[in-house]
């Protein structure tokens, strides 16, 4: 024994390389020159345990290091918590044995827990008015009742002791938690008992305590070292004491403050970085005179001034008083403050590209490493992404989450598509998958996707599953081939998806038999024409990780009752989350991402801490959801400061290196922020010491990123002016692409001559095209029934016509409920109108076809419409109508041009260009009455707004002016403008995007459009 019975204590202070200093000391001299032992011992006779498995990889390549490169056996290296019971077994003594470790029960599959505490959870709710709805909401309490059970055992606090508080003291809802909370504190515990098993923290807590128990009964014949670790976790404290006290033993502390004046270290309370190391120091009954430095641990002259400011800055704020004396500003501030950049960025983004930009620089420098330090996940995803720029894959310690890998997400979108019934947008979601192949390549699968969602999906919703699918394709007019192929992929969609679809038509189903169902259906969705879905869906790191969560799910699927298969995809979703899937291996050797735990102990040449703001890092005061802050003292538990206080400690380890930059946004998702808690204390202190503007930021590098992605120079374009060659250009016009030829040109140019259809918006709600389809339909089918004599009761032959349009009415909430009292509306005026309009008529027509050949052109000129309505009427002329829905063109505006559909319907009629329903061409004869039908629903259901008495005259002049602009589109030096005339245009065209609007408009002083 090197020592007697006090314990052996060392620290390694902020600055210093922790795991390098480690090895370089245990490399040169095992034995610590008699302070470890008096034997001389060998590399390989050390057992040193480290907090993190990180930790324990990083300390094995320190010691390579070490040696120089050169071969080297290694110590036994192992994670705190990592009890190897076997030899516990080996070690122990016969005559005593180890208490409780070699007969320890099995710990509980996480999964298996929190269905089988769900099921406790609804068995609950039954006799309770706040008890949960459904298996899903009693999965997510589930989460949170194990939480808590895990926080009583890792501390080490009685939770039957919650029975023991005094009602009084509490709001009444207090007896509805106690009853919730016996879930926890009897039904779950007699199920443990009854099936064998244990809590997870409480297995390890029995194990770590088993192995303290061994050594201070049997102490190890060989060195043993405890390194970096707080002892946050009662049992992990109470085995470093041991390994203290060991005769052969030795606890390293990371960065203890032994600069901190008496009065500060007595008032360190739970946020401070100090606070664990200061309660473990009192359970091994030892003070910070006791510790001694770690050989070869000699910090810079810069890390050492920064810890000790550090240590001024961060001091407890009851002793801040301290500040207005000199010693406390007595400091190196230059030192102090050498190599430790700020940076304030205006949002996350440009947080993210300055961090990446400082990280990139660092591999300018050979062997040179660099890591980003943060809690922020998303902060830490969006630095990996702008380091993508460079080519640089990066690896973020905290893994990606299961739900953001492809094969999890495919599992949850098909889970979202089921129980939608096939919804356009779910559905779309699904098939456009990578992993999507229904039995197909997935190029073909991708190719079909896209014909399938132009052809069905967009637009109004078809009816569920694919029964909908099957109707809307047998009702869409398409080539033959195209409607083969989506034929087959339905059909393959059909063989693939039944199976859980089903399950989605049953009231209460198990859950084995939904994950079951769920499986097959992805498998077969996965399945190409090469290889089967399993092989698709499976590979890789997150289809390992994605197999195994859904292995789990199903051996513990018998641990819940039967459920709501609606309420599945929520139970799904909640057992997934904060599951991570991490890459085997480092992506890339000299740049890191890592979180504040994952960090400890490590170093590097480069350090950012990003993030640095309240409720970022350190992250708020987790709300506890069953115990107020009252309860949580009465019981025991640690304070939810005591995670501030470890947080600082993180922050302040990494903050003493040579080369730290600290970064922050000014604002998150629009907000203003608050800076970290700490920077506001170093702030204030530099400030206290003479430093006016405290730690100024520093602004280089978001100029860098900025410039990064800035063009050379901005020239800005004018307004599309395409000329197509007279071939291109359209021989054929529609009496509607007229007036759009006259308000927007190059939209014509875009439909007609680059052949560009608009789309339809995905699962749209049914507007006003919709609305108007349905009465245009209805009010053919009265004129094509009754196209001559009027019905005895009109208004209900109007409304047996309008039950025969409904039927082919999009499948949307509300379409009946609101648009059918509209149409009774309308049904109620036409009936009265056309019986006083039917008396001056020989015949009406309905939705016919008509077309007139322009003379005056080089090539065939053809001008066409389809008229709602044209009447034969008994004085031998033309009426002709036009039904709308919305406000129809004013008189003004028919009579100057900008609305001439009427006008050339009636020049079309007057040259006996239309063709009757039959086929028959209606002859040639004058057109006296051009009139609007404004059928608006409501009080009046309709109304007609007359533009002409003498069509004929109104068609002569427009037609005339048409000819004139027609000819002029046929010169090739003639652009189609984009919204030549924007007063008479709508807000936003179809083609403006393309067209590019909202550019040439700003660029022009136009504002945006």
């Amino acid at each position: 024994m090197a020592h007697d019975s006090s314990p052996t204590l060392f620290t390694i202070q902020p600055g210093v390389p922790f795991l390098d200093t480690l090895a370089t000391a245990l490399v040169a001299d095992p034995s610590l020159d008699g302070a470890l032992t008096d034997e001389t011992e060998a590399l390989t006779d050390l057992t040193i345990l480290l907090p993190t498995r990180r930790a324990v990889r990083s300390l094995m390549e320190a010691f390579l290091r070490a040696g120089d490169g050169k071969a080297i056996l290694l110590p036994h290296i192992r994670p705190l918590g990592d009890v190897d019971e076997e030899e516990l077994l080996l070690t122990a003594d016969p005559k005593e044995g180890v208490p409780g470790s070699l007969d320890l029960p099995p710990a509980v599959d996480g999964m298996d827990r929190q269905l089988r505490l769900a099921k406790l959870i609804l068995a609950w709710g039954k006799g309770s008015p706040f008890g949960p709805k459904n298996a899903g909401q009693a999965t997510s309490l589930a989460a949170e009742l194990a939480h808590l059970i895990d926080s009583a055992e890792t501390e080490g606090v009685d939770l039957s002791k919650v029975r023991d508080l005094v009602p009084d003291r509490f709001a009444e809802h207090w007896q509805h938690t106690l009853s919730f909370l016996e879930i926890a504190l009897d039904y779950w515990p007699q199920e443990l008992a009854e099936r064998g098993l244990i809590d997870p923290a409480k297995r390890r807590n029995l194990a770590i305590r088993a192995e303290t128990e061994n050594w201070a009964s049997n102490p190890p014949a060989h060195p043993v070292i405890a390194a970096g670790s707080t002892g946050s976790i009662p049992a992990t404290a109470d085995l470093l004491k041991t390994v203290a006290l060991l005769p052969k033993g030795a606890l390293i502390l990371p960065g203890l403050d032994q600069a901190l004046d008496a009065r500060g270290w007595q008032a360190v309370g739970p946020s401070h970085p100090q606070y664990g190391m200061k309660q473990l120091l009192v359970s091994i009954g030892a003070n910070r005179e006791q510790v001694q430095t770690w050989p070869h641990a000699s910090p810079s002259a810069v890390a050492e001034e920064r810890a000790s400011f550090l240590s001024e800055a961060l001091r407890p704020a009851e002793t801040t008083d301290a500040w207005s004396g000199r010693e406390a500003c007595a400091f190196d501030q230059a030192a102090a403050t050498t190599g430790l950049i700020l940076i304030e960025a205006p949002t996350p983004r440009e947080e993210a590209a300055a961090i990446a930009c400082a990280l990139r620089e660092t591999l300018e420098v050979p062997e040179r490493t660099g890591v980003l330090v943060t809690p922020d996940r998303s902060l830490a995803r969006r630095v990996a992404q702008e380091l993508g720029r460079w080519d640089i894959p990066i690896d973020d310690s905290a893994g990606t989450p299961l739900t953001g890998t492809a094969p999890f997400g495919f599992l949850g979108l098909l889970a979202v598509t089921a129980s939608e019934g096939l919804a356009p947008v779910s559905l779309l979601d699904l098939l456009k998958h990578p992993l999507t192949a229904l039995g197909l390549s997935p190029a073909e699968c991708g190719q079909r996707t896209r014909e399938l969602e132009c052809a069905l999906l967009r637009g109004p919703r078809p009816g569920p599953d694919i029964a909908g699918l099957r109707d809307v394709l047998g009702q869409t007019e398409l080539e033959r081939d195209k409607k083969d192929r989506l034929v087959d992929l339905i059909n393959r969609l059909d063989a693939a998806l039944p199976p859980f679809l089903e399950c989605y038509d049953v009231h209460e189903l198990p859950l084995r038999d939904l994950v079951d169902a769920h499986l097959r259906a992805a498998e077969a969705l996965a399945a190409s024409d090469d290889a089967t879905g399993a092989d698709r869906l499976y590979r890789g790191d997150a289809g390992e990780a994605t197999a195994l969560f859904m292995e789990t799910l199903l051996a513990s699927a018998d641990s819940l009752t039967a459920m709501e298969p609606l309420t599945y995809l929520r139970l799904f979703e909640t057992l997934s989350a904060g599951r991570m899937v991490r890459p085997r291996f480092g992506q890339h050797p000299r740049l890191f991402i890592l979180g504040p735990l994952e960090a400890r102990l490590l170093s590097a040449d480069r350090v950012v801490l990003g993030g640095l703001n309240e409720e970022s890092w350190p992250t708020a005061a987790p709300i506890d959801a069953w115990l107020s802050r009252p309860m949580r003292e009465e019981l025991g538990l640690e304070p939810p400061e005591r995670r501030i206080g470890l947080s600082a400690h993180d922050f302040v380890q990494a903050a003493c290196g040579g080369d730290v930059i600290i970064t922050r946004s000014l604002k998150v998702e629009g907000a203003p922020t608050v800076a970290s808690r700490w920077l506001l204390r170093i702030d204030s202190l530099l400030k206290g010491a003479g430093l006016k503007d405290g730690l100024k930021p520093e602004t280089s590098y978001l100029h860098i990123a900025e410039k990064l992605d800035e063009p050379e120079a901005v020239t800005p374009r004018a307004a599309p002016q395409p000329k197509p060659p007279l071939a291109s250009r359209p021989d054929r016009y529609s009496a509607t692409e007229v007036e759009t030829l006259i308000r927007d040109p190059y939209a014509i140019y875009a439909k007609k001559v680059l052949r560009l259809k608009p789309l339809d918006p995905l699962d749209a709600d049914a507007g006003a095209l919709e609305r108007g389809t349905l009465l245009h339909k209805a009010l053919e089918n009265f004129a094509r029934k009754y196209p001559d004599a009027m019905p005895t009761d009109a208004e209900a032959a109007f409304l047996e016509m309008g039950r025969l349009a409904f039927k082919t009415a999009p499948n949307r909430p509300g379409v009946t409920a609101f648009w059918w009292p509209r149409y009774a509306d309308v049904a109620r005026w036409m009936a009265t109108w056309e019986a006083d309009l039917r008396a001056g008529l020989t015949r009406t027509h309905a939705e016919i076809k008509g077309e007139l050949a322009l003379p005056g052109f080089g090539r065939p000129m053809t001008l066409s419409a389809r008229a709602d309505r044209v009447d034969e009427r008994a004085d031998g002329s033309f009426a002709i109508y036009d039904y709308k829905t919305g406000t129809p063109p004013s008189k003004k505006q028919v009579e100057v041009g900008l609305s001439p559909q009427l006008p050339l319907e009636a020049a079309i009629a007057a040259a006996g260009g239309f063709v009757a329903e039959n086929g028959t061409p209606l002859a040639a004869r004058p057109v006296s009455v051009l009139s609007y039908l404004h059928l608006s629903g409501g009080d009046p259901g309709a109304a007609e707004k007359k533009v002409s008495q003498d069509g004929s005259a109104d068609a002569a002049a427009v037609l005339e002016g048409l000819v004139a602009l027609l000819q002029r589109y046929e010169s090739e030096g003639t652009p189609f403008l984009s919204r030549p005339r924007v007063q008479f245009q709508a807000l936003w065209g179809d083609y403006d995007h393309l067209a590019r609007v909202r550019e040439w408009t700003a660029a022009q002083g136009g504002g945006d459009v």
